[in-house]
Formats: structure tokens, C-alpha cells, sequence
């Protein structure tokens, strides 16, 4: 049946924010365990970012060939999420953005389906959803792994909620995210963008891309405004 709207939602920065060294540990062993190099990534602006971007530059940068960076990647990807789920990262409870707890709720209670578009890989996305207990919110995710770049993801999840069936003439289709390529991503869609200011980039640089919605953070939020805009 067709939803009043459906909404996709961005990880970190967005629904949960300073989560910890465990994610960029995870990157930084997988590198080691499968090349042997010590790739450092505190010179990388990941913010924003794939995790298989944010690798690529990595090794890049440690004068690894593009041909042999494919070949690595399979295997960089696995041990990374290995790594984080191996870790078991603290619970993330109390590092919930403003207010993110309370739309979810509020737009789930609307029927509304939520799904996730984030560079995350999807065990460490899923993992840090149910440890900051976000988990039951979300019927699907499109995660790092699965396209080159975040407007492919936005376009797997938008597929997903067409094949099942949410998405009719009336459905609003928002993206909600703290960063300029989430805003990007949601353009690249032809749908509307909601940026919220809990990230890194500030309100100003999120208002220059003007996005169909701003807030400084989800406590802002009228639910019904997305199922009417």
C-alpha cells in the first residue's frame, strides 16, 4: 500500500553523532590485515564520505595502483566490518542526535517507511543503529558497499520502497542529512532534501545549497510538514 511518504535518512551527523574511534580503527586494521600497510586516514575529510572512498584514498595515498586497489577491496570491505562488529562499539544511546528519536517515532506512528542512505558498510551501519537502540525504525538500508556514490544509494533505496509498493502518485520523498552531498544525492533524486545543522558542516554551508528544508536539529521537526510540503 502506498505511504503518505517515505523518508531516507543519513547515519552519522545525522542520527547519531561523535560515535567513537571504533568505525576509523575498523578501516584503518582491515587496510593493515589484508595489505600490510599502515594507511593513515587523519589527513581525509570523511565527512560525507564512502567507506569505500575513504579506503581508496587511503591507499592511494600509500602509492597503491587503482587495478590493485580493486583487487584489494573485497577483502578490505570484509575485514572492516569484521573488525567493528568484532569490537562490539559501546552503546551509542546517549549519542543520538536532538530529536532523532522522537521524529522516528512521530513518523513511524504516520506510517510514514524509513530507510537508511549512508556511507556506512551495512554491518557497521546496522550495528551502530542497534546500539544507539535505532534499529527497529528501519525497514531497509543502502549502505557503502552497494553503489559508487551516495545519489546511487538514494536511487537503491527509492527502488526498493517502489518494488514495495510504498510509493504512489502522492507519496513525498524526502532525504534527510547533515551534509552537502546528502543535499546533492536528494537533488540528484528529484526529491526534497531535509538538512539538519548536527553535523560538521554548519547551517550557513548547508543554507548555500538550498535545500527544501533546514533545521538546526530534529527537535525542530513537524512530522506533518513532510507529509504535506
Amino acid at each position: 500500500m502506498a505511504a503518505p511518504a517515505v523518508v531516507l535518512f543519513d547515519i552519522d551527523g545525522t542520527l547519531v553523532r561523535r560515535a567513537g574511534p571504533h568505525h576509523r580503527d575498523a578501516l584503518i586494521e582491515a587496510v593493515r590485515r589484508v595489505t600490510g600497510l599502515r594507511a593513515p586516514l587523519d589527513h581525509i575529510p570523511l565527512h560525507g564520505m564512502l567507506d569505500h572512498t575513504i579506503l581508496s584514498i587511503m591507499l592511494r595515498d600509500s602509492g597503491v595502483r587503482n587495478a590493485q586497489i580493486r583487487a584489494w577491496m573485497p577483502a578490505i570491505l570484509e575485514q572492516a566490518q569484521c573488525v567493528y562488529l568484532r569490537q562490539r562499539p559501546p552503546a551509542l544511546h546517549d549519542k543520538v542526535c536532538p530529536g532523532a528519536r522522537t521524529a522516528l517515532t512521530r513518523l513511524r506512528r504516520r506510517n510514514v517507511p524509513l530507510c537508511l542512505v549512508t556511507g556506512n558498510l551495512s554491518r557497521i551501519g546496522w550495528l551502530k543503529m542497534e546500539r544507539a537502540g535505532l534499529r527497529e525504525f528501519f525497514r531497509f538500508g543502502a549502505f557503502a558497499e552497494m553503489a559508487a556514490d551516495r545519489p546511487g544509494l538514494a536511487r537503491l533505496a527509492l527502488a526498493h520502497a517502489r518494488r514495495q509498493g510504498w510509493i504512489g502518485e502522492n507519496t513525498r520523498l524526502w532525504l534527510v542529512g547533515d551534509h552537502q552531498n546528502d543535499i546533492g544525492a536528494a537533488r540528484a533524486n528529484n526529491v526534497r532534501s531535509l538538512a539538519v545543522a548536527t553535523g560538521v558542516s554548519s547551517r550557513q554551508e548547508l543554507q548555500a545549497l538550498e535545500p527544501d528544508l533546514l533545521l538546526d536539529d530534529l527537535t525542530a521537526l513537524d512530522p506533518e510538514v513532510l507529509l504535506r510540503a
